[in-house]
């Protein structure tokens, strides 16, 4: 017996070395990691990508948005379904390489005929201890079996360890969701802020020209101008007015928009009331470029994304290899119940299998090499977002710089136009000025006025995609 059981694990020896030598040795593909150890050059490791929204976001109105969307927002919560399916996911694929126990009852009748083989060897028998044998004949049973894979090349824990993986690759899915949600959400909220500021700019404007197109009327009256000056006043101040039209089509737009993102019908969009232009912008810390690898989620997706691919290249290569497997089986069994009690109706079995491919090696090579492709697949879409999340973090910071001093040069030019609109009405009211001259004034201040406010949104909408590209928003 113990030749026996030595030639038969040399020969295993032999066919897994064998195996072993057939199988491509390729390595894995290492995903670089490497990134610049700065943003222009500041090493600050403090980051706004570590904070909560809530301690970015303070506008109560923006806070209550976000908090119902986070419960309410049908993508989201379908995300959290994807994440709940990947939880079972690792439990069934824990489950495998543990024994699975089946327990069973059989009940059955039979009756062959008399000239038959069955039959003939029946009605030569006269029963077992006194116990003739029923006809028809009947059988039944009770009992436990059990089936175990023994793992011994890791490759049912690893697909475990891979279902593993993807479940964490889809809770970070997940949080990107969160995080994209909670900025798109602060970008149309304050969005809505600059159309209710515009809207005030052109009411406001149109109560001037309005006042200067009354003016115009009684010179016109004295003869001092012609109906063409009257003309011109009008045509701009309805131009004026018909602008609002537009604004307010936009601001039901992008209420609707947050009422989708939010999950709700009816819901009144509150918004403050602070001056839009005269929101505070603190200053904002990058932190350094290695903490993409900790806070940005689609960086961590990709990361898991990654180990469950390297770990799907390991139960690939397991294929080549033997399964051992143990089959065991106990119960009783008897062509009456009542004899169940009787040592004579206990039944078990016990086996072990070991089986392994022998032939049509192409299609484990084939499956082989599918899974290193989408290893190296998984390590340049890894790389990928990790370039992308630097550069988008450089996008954002030179946004944020360039539209502050854009900002302050056009601020300093709304000054300049409102004076100008008093000089010009000063000097055409003592006809030392055309009229032409008031109107291209009173246009290009409300011009400056309207893109004023779209550079403070722009400077806005900057902060929370610094913010979001750096990771935060789904604390």
């Amino acid at each position: 017996m113990r030749k026996k059981k030595l030639i038969i694990l040399v020969l295993l020896g032999m066919y897994v070395a064998l195996s072993g030598c057939q199988l491509p040795m390729k390595g894995l593909r290492q995903a670089k990691k490497n990134v610049p150890a700065s943003y222009k050059g500041i090493l600050d490791t403090l980051t706004i990508g570590a904070m909560k929204w809530r301690d970015f976001y303070k506008d109560p109105h923006l806070v209550a948005l976000i908090d119902t969307a986070l419960s309410h927002n049908q993508e989201l919560n379908i995300m959290r379904q994807e994440v709940e399916v990947a939880r079972y996911e690792v439990k069934e694929r824990k489950a495998e390489y543990l024994p699975f126990v089946y327990g069973g009852m059989v009940g059955e009748t039979e009756k062959p005929g008399l000239y038959t083989r069955n039959g003939a060897v029946e009605h030569q028998l006269e029963g077992v201890s006194g116990h003739p044998f029923p006809e028809p004949m009947q059988n039944y049973g009770l009992g436990l079996s059990a089936t175990w894979e023994l793992d011994i090349w890791r490759k049912l824990r690893n697909a475990k360890d891979a279902a593993f993986q993807r479940f964490l690759a889809t809770e970070n899915g997940k949080n990107f969701l969160v995080t994209n949600l909670v900025a798109e959400i602060a970008e149309a909220y304050y969005e809505l802020m600059a159309l209710d500021n515009l809207l005030d700019i052109i009411e406001t404007n149109s109560e001037i020209q309005g006042d200067a197109l009354r003016v115009v009327r009684q010179q016109m009256q004295s003869a001092k101008v012609t109906q063409l000056a009257v003309n011109r006043f009008e045509a701009q101040w309805l131009n004026t007015q018909n602008r609002a039209f537009a604004i307010r089509q936009r601001i039901v737009e992008v209420e609707n928009r947050l009422r989708y993102l939010t999950g709700q019908y009816g819901m009144e969009i509150l918004r403050s009331s602070a001056n839009f232009l005269n929101l505070p912008m603190d200053s904002l810390r990058a932190g350094v470029p290695s903490q993409l690898l900790i806070y940005r989620p689609d960086v961590r997706q990709a990361e898991r994304e990654l180990a469950a691919s390297g770990l799907d290249v390991k139960v690939a290569r397991a294929q080549f290899y033997p399964s051992l497997g143990i089959r065991a089986g106990v119960g009783l069994q008897a062509f009456n119940p009542s004899l169940f009690m009787n040592p004579g109706s206990l039944i078990f079995n016990l086996a072990g299998d070991l089986v392994a491919p022998l032939v049509n090696f192409n299609a484990l090579k084939a499956a082989l090499n599918k899974a290193k492709a989408r290893q190296v697949m998984a390590a340049y879409r890894y790389e990928q977002s990790l370039l992308n999340a630097y550069v988008d973090v450089l996008n954002q910071l030179a946004k944020i710089e360039n539209f502050e001093n854009s900002f302050q040069k056009k601020s300093r030019e709304v000054e300049i136009l409102k004076q100008s609109i008093t000089i010009a009405n000063n000097l055409f009211n003592s006809a030392r000025a055309d009229y032409a001259e008031v109107l291209l004034t009173q246009r290009e201040a409300l011009e400056a006025k309207m893109e004023l406010v779209e550079i403070r949104l722009k400077q806005l909408q900057a902060r929370i995609h610094l913010y979001r590209a750096l990771g935060g928003g789904w604390r």
